[in-house]
């Protein structure tokens, strides 16, 4: 287990009501990801056979949410979407398998909610676990932080956004028109 598996495992241990997940890029290159992706790039699909592609994260999520933790992911995403973003949308079935509820927000309708700088998860909205990226999607570490004001600003960055974001169940995406 990677030391930012450790790290969110130990969070999610002890949180008690909520875990809120926010991503704002339209594109990763993380780790097993990044060759699932392009995986999916060639044409393969997820099978819906959980036993096929259940994997730790979607244990934890089972896990808290079975002793009441509410997991909300929001994605703010540019549309026509990317590729990838293309590609998180055909697996989120998984994380709402797993008990995420996700949001999907396009970017044009974020512009005026003042968000931070970085993905983040926020639990029990007082402990946030910022996610840092390379240019490329790559992840740079997570980072830990506990100050009541930045929390603040992320639980209320968070719930603008979900207020706005379409569930995934009803959203759409538009993929981009291929290049000619």
């Amino acid at each position: 287990m990677s030391q930012t598996d450790l790290e969110f495992v130990d969070l999610l241990a002890n949180t008690r009501h909520s875990a809120v997940h926010l991503e704002m890029r339209d594109g990763y290159g993380i780790g097993q990801e990044a060759a699932e992706f392009d995986a999916w790039r060639a044409g393969w699909r997820p099978d819906t056979d959980p036993a096929t592609w259940w994997n730790d994260f979607h244990s934890w999520v089972r896990d808290a949410t079975a002793r009441g933790v509410s997991f909300r992911r929001a994605r703010i995403v540019s549309e026509p979407v990317s590729e990838y973003i293309a590609y998180e949308y055909d697996c989120t079935y998984q994380n709402v398998a797993a008990g995420e509820s996700v949001r999907w927000l396009p970017r044009r309708r974020a512009s005026d909610i003042a968000l931070p700088g970085n993905d983040f998860w926020l639990f029990d909205g007082r402990v946030i676990m910022w996610n840092h990226f390379t240019g490329t999607g790559g992840s740079a570490g997570p980072e830990v932080d506990e100050r009541p004001e930045v929390a603040k600003l992320c639980a209320t960055a968070f719930e603008a956004v979900w207020a706005r974001a379409t569930p995934h169940d009803d959203y759409r995406i538009r993929p981009a028109a291929p290049a000619v």
